[in-house]
């Protein structure tokens, strides 16, 4: 009951039906996610430890709020988790994964530079999402993969992630994932780092774009 409390509030959170800064009580969490009071107080130590709600005496819980900081230490630590990842991944994923993912993004980018349908934006977000998702869970690391999960979150608030992947934005982030696979191909640890480096920073500049 605990980890659907903890499910429900992540996704009401990053469809905006919790906004951030928002101050909640624990009624009020019951409420909004539909879970028994019970589970919600033992989900809040966990949202705590993650960042995602502080204890503000007298007041209630107060949901995280988006600040340059928080932008600054979230990018960094994508950063740094995802070039380990990726340098993990070009040693030891098999060529038949590294070719799958380059061909469902090459599919994906002939398909939107012809026409961009709602289906194919769902698709290419999940494609997006799935491709960093994928190289840090070849780590198969735990530790690793939870705080990597705990920063996705935050990174997609920073983006507003949860809104539909845009069409101008669907060709450019796949244009900027093929130099990435390309170096994947060819075993390039060192183009490949750099070609991630160049998507990363592409991506902190959209989700700060007014």
């Amino acid at each position: 009951m605990r980890d659907h409390a903890y499910a429900s509030f992540t996704d009401k959170l990053l469809s905006r039906a919790i906004a951030l800064g928002q101050i909640v009580s624990q009624r009020e969490l019951v409420e909004l996610t539909g879970m028994p009071l019970g589970a919600i107080r033992e989900m809040i130590p966990r949202l705590e430890a993650d960042g995602l709600i502080s204890t503000e005496p007298k007041r209630g819980l107060k949901v995280l709020s988006i600040d340059l900081k928080l932008v600054s230490d979230a990018v960094q630590l994508r950063q740094i988790v995802e070039t380990a990842a990726l340098i993990h991944f070009c040693q030891t994923a098999e060529d038949s994964v590294i070719g799958e993912l380059y061909d469902r993004h090459m599919q994906v980018l002939e398909q939107a530079r012809s026409s961009i349908d709602d289906d194919l934006r769902d698709h290419a977000q999940q494609v997006d999402w799935g491709f960093h998702e994928q190289l840090v869970e070849h780590m198969d690391n735990k530790i690793m993969s939870e705080v990597y999960r705990v920063n996705s979150i935050k990174i997609r608030l920073i983006a507003n992630a949860n809104a539909r992947i845009s069409s101008e934005r669907i060709v450019a982030v796949m244009e900027e994932h093929m130099p990435i696979l390309e170096a994947l191909k060819n075993r390039d640890e060192t183009t490949a780092v750099a070609a991630l480096d160049n998507h990363l920073k592409s991506a902190r500049r959209r989700a700060l774009r007014p």
